[in-house]
């Protein structure tokens, strides 16, 4: 059984308790909202780090006061997972700081300048974004937003921590029970991984030395397990949750 995590954190403060127990996600918003008025910022927004098998925009998104018509724009144009932010923070764990052109990706420039001039219309000229993971792994994409001059380190600094403090109450509040794709079997793992490598069930039997009708038994249950429609979702999967 795995146990939860209760000490608290040194920069934890009295209030902490009495945020858990309310909406994890309307804290985590009012948190960042506060964040965003310190520093100047006019939007914010937090999201989940698209993966392999959630790419969208309005699926990934856990807080945010962006326009819903600007969230429904750019989420029926597919750019995000794809688009210079992502790409941005995928080569480092360091804040960037850009215009709105971040949101596209460079060879669809010319085909989203309506979108681009929407998002300047409504004030996210400049935008500072980073990523963070909580204790359980989970990676997310942190976003702030509107007309002011870049920061400097210090503030910065101080609007990360900020950050990471009302995601560590958040991430306390919604980690999730011990999930299926805790209980993979080592035979599952086994055969995930050799899947992933490019092996067949034929292949991996004789690797393993077991039958081809095994392997497939062992897969179908780690499908399962990780709510997977094929081998290749279940593989994406277990990368993602780090067991292979």
């Amino acid at each position: 059984m795995t146990l939860k995590n209760t000490a608290k954190s040194p920069w934890q403060g009295d209030a902490t308790s009495a945020t858990v127990q309310a909406d994890p996600t309307t804290s985590f918003s009012t948190a960042l909202q506060e964040v965003m008025q310190v520093h100047g910022f006019r939007f914010f927004l937090a999201a989940s780090f698209p993966q392999a098998d959630k790419l969208g925009f309005r699926a990934n998104i856990i807080a945010s006061n962006w326009p819903q018509e600007l969230i429904d724009r750019y989420d029926a144009s597919d750019l995000f997972w794809r688009s210079q932010l992502i790409d941005g923070l995928k080569k480092t764990i360091m804040p960037i700081y850009s215009g709105i052109g971040i949101f596209a990706q460079p060879a669809s420039v010319g085909s989203s300048e309506e979108l681009s001039r929407r998002f300047e219309d409504l004030g996210l000229h400049n935008t500072v974004s980073f990523t963070l993971h909580d204790a359980i792994l989970r990676h997310y994409v942190i976003m702030f937003s509107g007309l002011r001059s870049p920061l400097d380190e210090q503030e910065c600094a101080r609007m990360v921590f900020a950050v990471l403090k009302a995601l560590d109450s958040y991430s306390l509040a919604t980690e999730p029970p011990l999930a299926d794709y805790e209980r993979l079997t080592v035979r599952e793992i086994e055969c995930l991984r050799w899947s992933a490598s490019g092996k067949s069930s034929e292949e991996i039997a004789i690797i393993l030395h077991i039958s081809s009708h095994t392997v497939n038994g062992y897969l179908k249950a780690a499908m399962r397990k990780l709510d997977a429609v094929n081998r290749m979702q279940a593989v994406a999967r277990a990368y993602r949750f780090r067991l292979i």
